[in-house]
């Protein structure tokens, strides 16, 4: 193994801190190790993690075994006790040049390097050249998160909110540019939440209009998922007015029904979701949504259920990520009362059913419709990627990955657009 290896889990921001930690660990000298980016957001997550570990070390028994991420940052102790691991590292750590020098040169002081995520005050600048899949980039604006919905560990694995001065997110996106990149994605566990600790409080439209006045040469700009509850009245004017930013938005909504919302200490209601949804539609109208929804959580009952099923077709959903509601040790919902596992189950289930629908629904009215595609990879030598819409799309030709082709939508799949070069 000529250098270290990443294995990356969970969202976008661990794979933009993936990109950094493979830089300290070039740095560093660092070879025959494997660099196991954790994710904590369900159990389900943690159990990936563990078979991801044990695959590596028995596809590469003389490499060194990292940990790190919110599952190591939460149970450090768990992935300690792992035969398979030989350094533990946390969130904070990971992003330390110094954390990889110490493992490569044998000066490390202990096996496990973890420290309380919630003393961290600022996020440190990561400045980054690229990244190992030539296409998209991701770009931290802030991390951790000030709320405490009850049914999420993250800010336990990530700690309090911590955003990036608007000076330093325009020189990371400003550099990438330069390096070839075509499309930015900024990032962060609560994108909507950024600016409050900084002076003077910009909120996200200052930073995104900022940015692409800064960089005029970024062709393409998206944002992770949003708080509906959070979006600021300049970042609606952009979603209007600027084609630089993608008509495409990942709303965080969990639910469709107040009951829960108010349970799951969320700070919208249902007819914020409904309002929001037709607001960027009015301003925006070829604009397309995505949802997290949350199926099963504790106290739910079909009623309750059912407005959350509606939501994708009241909020005009398209795109869904949809979860079984996953109790977390040393959450609140954790002690609530619990909906048995196979109604979880069943419930996500209906939930992906419609959201493959409207799915299908949108690509039948995409068929003869220009697109823009930036191509990510070749499959079976075609080229495939996503339009700007987010939509999936493989080109009946050949295109060099990273750049952006123009084509007409000729059809679709179960699961992706189908299109001709123009």
């Amino acid at each position: 193994m000529a250098e270290a290896k990443l294995i990356t889990l969970g969202c976008r921001l661990n794979t933009f801190e993936s990109e950094v930690m493979r830089g300290h660990a070039a740095a560093a000298g660092l070879s025959d190790a494997i660099i196991v980016n954790t994710c904590a957001v369900t159990a389900e997550a943690e159990r990936q993690a563990r078979q991801a570990i044990r695959k590596a070390k028995r596809e590469n028994p003389g490499a060194k075994i990292i940990v790190t991420g919110c599952a190591a940052q939460i149970a450090p102790e768990k992935f300690a006790a792992l035969p398979e691991v030989d350094h533990v590292l946390g969130n904070s750590e990971k992003l330390e040049a110094k954390s990889f020098q110490r493992i490569a040169d044998g000066s490390v002081n202990a096996r496990v390097e973890v420290s309380d995520i919630m003393l961290v005050k600022e996020t440190a600048a990561h400045l980054i050249s690229g990244f190992a899949e030539r296409s998209r980039a991701f770009v931290e604006i802030q991390q951790g998160c000030d709320h405490r919905c009850t049914f999420c560990i993250i800010p336990f694995g990530r700690g309090n909110n911590r955003s990036v001065p608007v000076g330093e997110v325009v020189a990371r996106v400003r550099r990438l540019v330069e390096n070839g990149f075509r499309e930015i994605v900024l990032t962060g566990v609560d994108i909507t939440g950024y600016g409050l600790d900084l002076p003077g409080a910009p909120k996200l439209g200052q930073l995104v209009r900022r940015l692409l006045a800064l960089v005029p040469d970024l062709e393409r700009l998206r944002l992770s998922s949003l708080d509906v509850i959070e979006v600021d009245d300049e970042l609606l004017r952009l979603i209007a007015e600027e084609p630089r930013l993608m008509p495409h938005l990942h709303l965080s909504l969990q639910a469709g029904d107040d009951m829960i919302l108010k349970r799951m200490k969320r700070r919208h209601l249902r007819a914020d979701a409904v309002k929001f949804a037709a607001e960027v539609r009015r301003l925006r109208p070829d604009v397309v949504l995505g949802a997290d929804l949350i199926a099963g959580f504790p106290t739910e009952d079909e009623a309750m259920f059912r407005n959350s099923l509606a939501l994708v077709e009241d909020c005009g959903l398209t795109f869904l990520h949809v979860f079984p509601y996953s109790a977390r040790n040393g959450t609140p919902a954790a002690k609530m009362p619990q909906v048995p596992g196979d109604v979880r189950k069943a419930r996500a289930a209906r939930l992906r059913t419609a959201g493959q629908a409207a799915m299908q629904r949108y690509f039948a009215e995409r068929i003869g419709m220009p697109v823009s595609v930036l191509i990510e990879r070749e499959e079976d030598g075609m080229g495939f990627g996503h339009s700007e819409h987010f939509a999936p799309v493989r080109l009946k030709s050949a295109a060099a990955i990273g750049t952006v082709i123009a084509g007409r939508v000729a059809g679709h799949t179960q699961d992706h657009l189908l299109a001709e070069a123009a």
